[in-house]
């Protein structure tokens, strides 16, 4: 029977040996310790190579959250090049059709992950690929569930609209720090209305080439008390971001960017930095129920750095990637309510979200 580890927001141990020291080790502390061990080539129990490759794959890129939460879409009174461009791209994909007409959605589709191993800083060696399938429900504006199964693993996140929770094989069920944000998944074209009002407060910075592509830049950037809300412990979130680039042509999304700097400092440790960085690219945009466009296909590259004493500075510790395919849109799900987004037991039980559920 595999053992169960004190919840904490994003730990990332899956328990055996080492229960107690992730106990008392930050969650985010926790997650980027994990990660350099298997990274330079480090086991658990009687892991494989491969397995903790795709336990690395699915925790960067199964379930990935937005840096940004979902804000009600307020009237600007004074037009900006900003709003030109999200107002362009709410007239191409049409997604003015859904608001106030669609309260639900599902969307199924197929993924390809691959860990491209860098340990020299130099050409990347390529790792093996593990197919799967994932499912998404979400309901209107901030209740989502995706589902994601890829080579016999299994992994689930959800939001219920306070706060959102992940849940791996090897962990179990746990609470995200900072209350409830929508799925990145969904920004990567799957959902134009929330694309949309995601982008709304953000600030144009300029203009940049994407595959051949001119596009407008927009940048948002996380504010302070929110970096706050997702620091714990020994780990200090920096800095986090959002940059969409959007077709100058066509007012599509055509590339979505994110990166977080965390500094990692134990007592007693010299201080660490990891710097997590995913960057996507949106294709294959086809009309559906009644002519709003989705995007249909799609990848992402994540590249995972760390800086400090005895690594190199700027050194890829690995990079990896991960292609999608949509194979099915659905709005309005008849029978899908609230219910369908209520948190585990175990996450309903911890403190963290307790407290996000008082409103604290």
């Amino acid at each position: 029977m595999r053992s169960r580890v004190a919840l904490e927001p994003l730990a990332e141990e899956p328990g055996g040996g080492e229960e107690e020291a992730t106990r008392r080790r930050s969650g985010l502390h926790a997650a980027l310790h994990r990660w350099a061990r298997l990274l330079s080539g480090g086991t658990a129990g009687d892991d494989s190579r491969p397995a903790a490759d795709l336990r690395v794959l699915l925790s960067v890129l199964a379930c990935p959250l937005s840096p940004v939460p979902l804000l009600p879409r307020l009237p600007r009174h004074v037009a900006s090049s900003a709003q030109y461009i999200i107002e362009q791209f709410r007239a191409t994909t049409g997604c003015g059709k859904l608001e106030g007409a669609v309260k639900s959605m599902y969307a199924a589709g197929r993924v390809r992950l691959t860990m491209l191993q860098d340990p020299s800083g130099g050409s990347s060696v390529g790792g093996r690929g593990h197919e799967g399938r994932f499912v998404l429900w979400q309901l209107a504006p901030s209740m989502w569930l995706v589902e994601m199964s890829v080579a016999g693993q299994h992994v689930a996140a959800g939001s219920d609209g306070r706060a959102a929770w992940r849940r791996t094989p090897w962990l179990g069920a746990h609470a995200a720090r900072g209350g409830s944000r929508p799925l990145r998944r969904a920004l990567q074209g799957l959902d134009p209305v929330m694309i949309a009002s995601i982008f709304s407060t953000a600030e144009h910075a300029g203009e940049k080439q994407v595959d051949g592509e001119d596009c407008f830049v927009l940048r948002l950037n996380v504010g302070p008390s929110m970096l706050s809300n997702w620091s714990d412990g020994t780990a200090e979130v920096i800095r986090h971001g959002l940059t969409g680039f959007f077709s100058q042509r066509s007012g599509l999304l055509a590339r979505l960017e994110d990166s977080q700097l965390t500094r990692i400092q134990a007592p007693g440790a010299t201080a660490m930095y990891w710097e997590t960085t995913i960057a996507s690219t949106v294709s294959d945009y086809r009309a559906v129920d009644g002519g709003v466009a989705i995007a249909h296909a799609g990848t992402s590259t994540a590249h995972l750095a760390r800086f400090g004493v005895g690594v190199r500075a700027a050194r890829v510790v690995t990079r990896m990637v991960e292609s999608w395919t949509i194979d099915d849109v659905a709005f309005n799900v008849p029978g899908l309510g609230p219910d369908a987004f209520i948190p585990p037991e175990e996450v309903r039980r911890s403190r963290s979200y307790g407290a996000l559920a008082a409103g604290k």
